[in-house]
């Protein structure tokens, strides 16, 4: 696995073959880096909130019961240039300006860039070959004050790895719970087949 430099990233993003990046928009030239592309923070939110129920249940869908993980999270919304107040040790879920789709043989790291890490605020999420959508971001203040970022800023960055072989994401027959994406989504764990096999083997005598 080799990480792509930023002339290759530019000969990525210039070209129109189907085993190139896709990232649109694109605002400024300088978002390309010497190995990483800045990745701009998106206008919907989902925001964590209390409720009363004592924890979010992971059960298999199949299973699930009336009270989805949709409803510990309350959806908002703001234009470009408005700000978004993170407040100290909540969650919550956003995406990127940008849509990106990837060839299959290219894996993507996001991070967020050091200026907000500095701050406390935390990104961590990866793309695997073939994915398209905007870029699930999921926000977390590990700081003690509350944190205003500006919809549209460069908040993160995204580091492209050249993988070896024809492994697709797309086509690999696994659960795509997140594929083509544009908006925030919430956890869907619940989808996971281990609940089920382990739902079974807690209930046997």
């Amino acid at each position: 696995m080799r990480l792509l430099t930023r002339a290759e990233l530019t000969q990525s993003l210039n070209d129109t073959a189907e085993d190139s990046i896709f990232l649109d928009p694109l605002l400024r030239e300088n978002q390309v880096g010497a190995v990483s592309i800045d990745l701009r923070l998106g206008y919907d939110f989902l925001v964590s909130v209390l409720t009363r129920s004592p924890a979010v249940e992971l059960v298999h869908e199949e299973e699930a019961r009336r009270r989805g993980i949709q409803s510990y999270f309350q959806e908002t919304r703001r234009s470009l240039g408005e700000r978004f107040v993170l407040y100290p040790h909540q969650l919550v879920l956003s995406a990127t300006v940008e849509y990106l789709s990837l060839p299959k043989n290219i894996y993507t790291d996001i991070v967020v860039r050091s200026s907000y890490a500095r701050l406390g605020i935390g990104v961590s999420t990866s793309m695997q070959p073939g994915w398209r959508g905007c870029v699930p971001l999921e926000l977390f203040n590990h700081g003690n004050t509350p944190v205003e970022l500006i919809v549209g800023s460069c908040i993160c960055q995204a580091k492209f790895f050249q993988i070896d072989g024809e492994e697709t994401y797309v086509n690999s027959g696994s659960a795509r719970k997140y594929f083509g994406s544009i908006r925030p989504t919430v956890s869907k764990a619940e989808r996971d087949e281990d609940l089920k096999i382990l739902s079974k083997l807690a209930n046997t005598p």
